[in-house]
């Protein structure tokens, strides 16, 4: 892990990263402590949410995003901030996330899960995946159509149709794999879960033995970025995408 990036001073100084959550989010908090380093430490904080998951419930929470930015330990650095709200991203668009985060922690790279979802798929050489959501289907054609626009091909989706993303959480793991398991297609090179407040991010070596495809969640793909920026080493165990380094491609 490099040294000096989100450091505080002091007896028990560890490395500290930004998490920006929404109110409703029962689900990011463990798939941190799941997969990230013990040796990396965490700063977190929320913005007001009111299911369901709509565009418009959504767009809500661009008021609140640079005020909770600055609620993030000021005066300490940070190697990155993690916006852990995959379907706020493509709604407000991530430049918007970015300048709103920027406005109390300029120069902090913002990590969000679609961003970070695109960059893994270029890693791994896929531009045909699949897409299982638990969303309700108007959010998930929003996800589809991010994907499309940024030139991948969806082959297939899968949309839950869950309108509270408290709901989403308490999905049991079975459950999940299942849900994955129908999404995927032949022509599918990979598989894209989307949602933080699902919980499949650590269940991915186990949907990948499934599919027998790799597969980016959310918070998977957030998470990966976020160690990578603090300099920390892959860890394959989680699974395909956990075992890249940011500067590695998986030969075609």
């Amino acid at each position: 892990m490099q040294q000096g990036v989100g450091t505080r001073s002091g007896p028990g100084a560890v490395p500290l990263y930004g998490a920006i959550l929404l109110a409703s989010d029962m689900t990011t908090e463990r798939d941190m402590r799941a997969l990230m380093p013990a040796a990396l430490g965490s700063v977190t904080t929320r913005v007001p949410f009111s299911n369901p998951t709509t565009p418009e419930n959504l767009r809500a929470i661009l008021p609140h995003l640079s005020k909770a930015a600055g609620l993030l330990v000021p005066g300490t650095d940070l190697p990155a901030i993690y916006f852990s709200c995959t379907s706020a991203t493509v709604v407000l668009g991530y430049e918007v996330v970015r300048a709103a985060i920027g406005e109390h922690r300029p120069g902090v790279p913002v990590v969000t899960p679609l961003a970070c979802a695109l960059e893994a798929y270029a890693l791994l050489g896929a531009d045909r995946i699949a897409v299982m959501s638990p969303y309700v289907p108007e959010t998930t054609r929003v996800v589809v159509d991010h994907f499309e626009a940024s030139g991948l091909e969806v082959t297939n989706m899968v949309s839950l149709d869950i309108p509270d993303d408290r709901d989403m959480a308490r999905m049991a793991d079975d459950d999940i794999v299942e849900a994955c398991a129908r999404a995927v297609n032949d022509r599918a090179q990979a598989l894209f879960v989307s949602c933080t407040a699902l919980p499949a991010a650590r269940l991915a070596p186990r949907i990948e033995a499934r599919i027998g495809r790799p597969v980016v969640t959310s918070n998977l793909a957030g998470l990966w970025k976020v160690r990578a920026l603090a300099g920390c080493a892959p860890s394959p165990e989680l699974g395909t995408l956990m075992g890249l380094p940011l500067n590695a491609r998986i030969p075609a």
